[in-house]
């Protein structure tokens, strides 16, 4: 497993001829060398906040719940170097540090992330809060794919005559907290992304942890095609544990967004539908103390979401996000109270 980590780093990190100055900011964005050095010092600061009120149709109860109060510091200190720290004040009622990693890029193409992250692997679970589509994430951005991690990242684009984004690296594989731990085995996650044509964009991913004793190893593939207003997208994500200590895990998101522009009020108006399921998983940390078995975290169920998103002028992105989350459950799964048929009315701005 270490051999097979470490040659995956081998093939991120390609041989460099001549070392160019890239002159990027903290997206990896190309920009002026000018502009870039009056920027150098001077930090920027984001903001993304999401308060939602939820209906719980089989208690018919309801709640207000800050989903998302986060705060964000990017910037470069050298034309080679850049950071970012990121901080939600309310991750569902509880303060969590995010993003903190350093950033260079020492060739051209060529990016090297240290700190804390999130892990290259899968489409959904990459997107920021802002970025997504529904007021609930996918079962595969938040049950199925992990998503944050401590460790390094490479990162390298192909300029060929189909862009290729490559990125991998090492990790802990206990995620943000118990930094302290040390570790035996190697954990390590990779992912690919192919630009066929201008809004077609194929992801491959890998994902190797070990969170207790047992090894756990998922594969993603997902695209996502963009025409005209639509932006229509799948992914599947596959599952397995070391040794048979639980059944295999698969995972499928897929949903299809339509936009119709506005001229009053709000900018546009979107027309969502989302299908996605997962077979029962276990994180790998639980174990029952009778049987020696791992412990199921999540159940298997179905969901079919439909919503409509109104989105304000895009300076100054506000998104009033009306959904309704629909659930199926096998007999023998046991439903989370958060987990089951609710409305969902969210206000989400970003600055």
């Amino acid at each position: 497993m270490k051999k097979s980590a470490l040659m995956l780093l081998i093939i991120l990190l390609p041989l460099a001829v001549k070392a160019q100055t890239p002159y990027r900011n903290e997206d990896g964005k190309k920009i002026d060398k000018e502009e870039l050095e009056t920027k150098d010092y001077l930090p920027e600061i984001h903001g993304t906040i999401r308060t939602k009120f939820e209906y719980q149709t089989e208690m018919a109860a309801s709640r207000f719940e800050v989903r998302n109060a986060r705060i964000s510091i990017t910037g470069n200190v050298l034309p080679i170097v850049a950071y970012k720290a990121e901080i939600d004040l309310s991750d569902e009622g509880q303060i969590k540090m995010l993003d903190a990693y350093a950033r260079l890029f020492p060739v051209k193409d060529l990016t090297v992330t240290a700190g804390q992250m999130r892990v290259p692997f899968t489409i959904d679970a990459h997107r920021s809060p802002h970025q997504q589509y529904f007021a609930n994430r996918s079962f595969i951005a938040k049950q199925v794919g992990n998503v944050r991690d401590v460790g390094v990242t490479l990162g390298y684009k192909l300029g060929t005559e189909i862009p290729v984004t490559l990125e991998g690296g090492l990790y802990n594989g206990s995620g943000l907290t118990n930094q302290k731990e040390w570790h035996k085995e190697v954990n390590y996650s990779a992912k690919a992304q192919f630009l066929f044509a201008q809004k077609l964009n194929l992801a491959l991913s890998i994902q190797s942890i070990q969170p207790q004793d047992v090894r756990i190893n998922s594969y993603d593939i997902g695209a996502f095609y963009e025409f005209g207003r639509f932006h229509i997208e799948g992914e599947y994500l596959y599952k397995t544990y070391a040794d048979n200590a639980y059944d295999n895990v698969h995972a499928v998101n897929s949903f299809i967004n339509y936009d119709l522009p506005l001229r009053k009020v709000f900018n546009k108006m979107s027309f969502l539908a989302r299908y996605d399921m997962m077979t029962s998983q276990s994180d790998g940390k639980a174990i029952d103390e009778e049987t020696g078995a791992l412990v199921t975290t999540d159940y298997k169920r179905h969901r079919v979401t439909g919503g409509v998103t109104f989105s304000l002028s895009k300076a100054f992105r506000t998104d009033l996000r009306l959904n309704f989350e629909k659930y199926f459950y096998a007999k023998n799964s046991i439903a989370k109270e958060s987990e089951q048929d609710k409305i969902v009315l969210e206000l989400m701005v970003r600055f």
